[in-house]
């Protein structure tokens, strides 16, 4: 699952995962959308902004965490605005990806792949 608030962003995203044999099964571009999304869908991972718009992706990684200790949340952002080691601990994430960086980085470090 992709939540952003940027449509442009979750395209490219989508577009990126699909190639690398990943089920985008939701998208959501706030933190209600998110949380709606995830019950739904009960997705294996979630690629999650942490500049959720008007919204604190941090702290919907953390609500999601607490609810589904199970679900892999990576945090991406345009620049990380502190430590990602201590982000990934306040928050609960598997880890946190600059977007510029997403195409680069092997996300099997962080989710299994569907096929």
């Amino acid at each position: 699952m992709i939540v952003d608030d940027q449509p442009a962003f979750r395209e490219a995203a989508r577009d990126l995962l699909a190639a690398r044999g990943y089920e985008v099964v939701a998208e959501a571009g706030s933190a209600q959308g998110a949380t709606a999304a995830v019950e739904r869908h009960a997705p294996h991972g979630v690629l999650l902004d942490v500049r959720l718009g008007a919204d604190d992706g941090v702290a919907v990684c953390s609500a999601l965490a607490s609810a589904r200790p199970e679900l892999a949340v990576v945090l991406t952002s345009d620049g990380c605005p502190e430590d990602p080691h201590e982000l990934i601990a306040r928050s609960g994430a598997r880890g946190v990806v600059l977007k510029s960086r997403l195409r680069a980085t092997d996300l099997g470090q962080y989710w299994p792949r569907c096929n």
